[in-house]
């Protein structure tokens, strides 16, 4: 596979082929024409990476490597699918590091983060252990361009000011605060996730009770979901994202919000009785009146005991990164729960990449 093209001309072709293919696939489980939701065609995204290649006399430049020939570097001169920050930023940064050997020397990847409410850090990553000199030169680089900047090496992290950025933005109408950690998983593409929080709240509006939501990472979804609802128990794995997600609690003035660090096969056990978790010891699982499910995956979906623990939900709203899991899932759920609502979300235009949406609901007698 080579490397993208950016070209606009091509993208609503190229988006319609992605959704046909969708279709296709899960026409056999019901669903005819999902709900698409574009991208912009370029600056969309708020996540780059690059690899730094080194050639000539202390020149550096920004690089990508095609899968068909990961050994061959593509020199970039700019990367149109980088939010429009990040691409005014990229020759800046490529010139300052050209001009300073100290944070030029054995340099190894540029990482990207913005926000959409203007935020933008910067991580270097080296092949050599970072000193007070390096320090000293990334702190004056951090002010002369005006954003975060962390190093890191083998078993190395320095955070000059903060590891994380503040994102804002509105919803329906209700201005929602994230924190993001530099390292954690965000959503690559702020535009469209707008458009896959305002759907997935569609979905439960009016619905009420409770809900369980698995793989909440930072609440992305849990900030914008918890105001419909009367509780939410939410878990996640990863610290740094569970982190985050209670500093986001607080910014956004939520308080029926209960986070538990675990996986989905634990709180599945849970769910089954079976043994005690520590973690668990203050969450009163009866007391729940649980309507909705909602998750989020990674790409390898819903293992056997989330998806058993999924049958026991009225309501199942689930979101994917894979659309080949999310069948399989799908079909495993199909003598239990139809497609109520589909929907797709192109977060990554040129590519083959596509997420999707879908609310299942539980068959009614005879159905």
């Amino acid at each position: 596979m080579s490397l993208p093209r950016f070209d606009p001309a091509d993208y609503p072709a190229q988006l319609a082929d992605k959704v046909a293919r969708f279709a296709s696939d899960f026409a056999p489980l019901g669903v005819s024409a999902p709900e698409v939701f574009a991208s912009e065609p370029l600056h969309y995204r708020l996540r780059a990476e690059f690899r730094m290649w080194h050639h000539g006399d202390g020149l550096v430049d920004y690089a990508m490597f095609a899968a068909d020939d990961p050994k061959t570097p593509v020199l970039l001169e700019d990367f149109p699918a980088a939010a429009a920050p990040i691409c005014a930023l990229m020759p800046r940064l490529r010139d300052a590091l050209r001009a300073d050997d100290v944070l030029r020397r054995k340099i190894f990847q540029v990482e990207f983060l913005a926000t959409l409410s203007g935020e933008l850090m910067v991580s270097l990553v080296y092949h050599r252990a970072l000193d007070e000199a390096w320090a000293v030169a990334a702190r004056l680089l951090a002010e002369r361009l005006g954003v975060q900047v962390i190093g890191r090496s083998r078993k190395q992290k320095i955070v000059l000011d903060r590891d994380w950025l503040l994102e804002e933005f509105d919803v329906d109408g209700r201005r929602l605060r994230y924190q993001q950690i530099e390292g954690s998983f965000t959503q690559p593409n702020g535009g469209v996730n707008r458009q896959m929080l305002g759907w997935a709240r569609r979905q439960v509006m009016g619905v009420g009770g409770d809900l369980l939501e698995l793989y909440c990472g930072n609440g992305n979804f849990t900030m914008a979901l918890a105001p419909l609802f009367e509780r939410v128990l939410a878990t996640e794995v990863s610290k740094s994202s569970v982190r985050a997600a209670h500093y986001n609690l607080e910014a956004n003035g939520i308080d029926n919000i209960t986070m538990v660090r675990m996986s989905s096969d634990e709180i599945s056990d849970a769910f089954a009785g079976g043994r005690e978790y520590r973690r668990m010891k203050d969450v009163d699982l009866a007391n729940y009146r649980f309507s909705t499910l909602f998750v989020d995956p990674p790409r390898s979906g819903l293992d056997d005991a989330t998806v058993t623990l999924a049958r026991g939900f009225d309501r199942i709203l689930y979101i994917s990164c894979n659309p080949v899991t999310l069948r399989d899932n799908v079909a495993a759920l199909a003598d239990t729960h139809d497609i109520a609502a589909a929907a797709v979300f192109d977060q990554f235009p040129y590519t083959h990449h596509l997420e999707a949406g879908l609310l299942l609901t539980r068959r009614t007698a005879g159905g």
